[in-house]
């Protein structure tokens, strides 16, 4: 599965890993991805999300109603 936030859109950023003696490697830096249950009134039914711990304070900020229309407004599977 991919490290994406099924809210924001969240990706991983990639970047460089640099030692001691300056050596640069490349690195990989996921978003904080959680599997949350939320239960949706509007749909009468839990919904699970892969959300980061941003797109948690974003449901928190706007309403789980809200967030879920824009996912399935988007085309995407809630």
């Amino acid at each position: 599965m991919s490290a994406r936030c099924q809210v924001l859109g969240t990706v991983p950023g990639f970047g460089h890993s640099i030692s001691h003696s300056h050596v640069r490697t490349k690195r990989r830096f996921d978003p904080n991805i959680q599997k949350k249950r939320y239960w949706v009134p509007s749909l009468g039914r839990n919904v699970t999300l892969r959300v980061s711990a941003k797109g948690i304070k974003t449901i928190d900020r706007k309403g789980i109603d809200v967030v879920v229309a824009q996912i399935l407004a988007r085309g995407e599977k809630a």
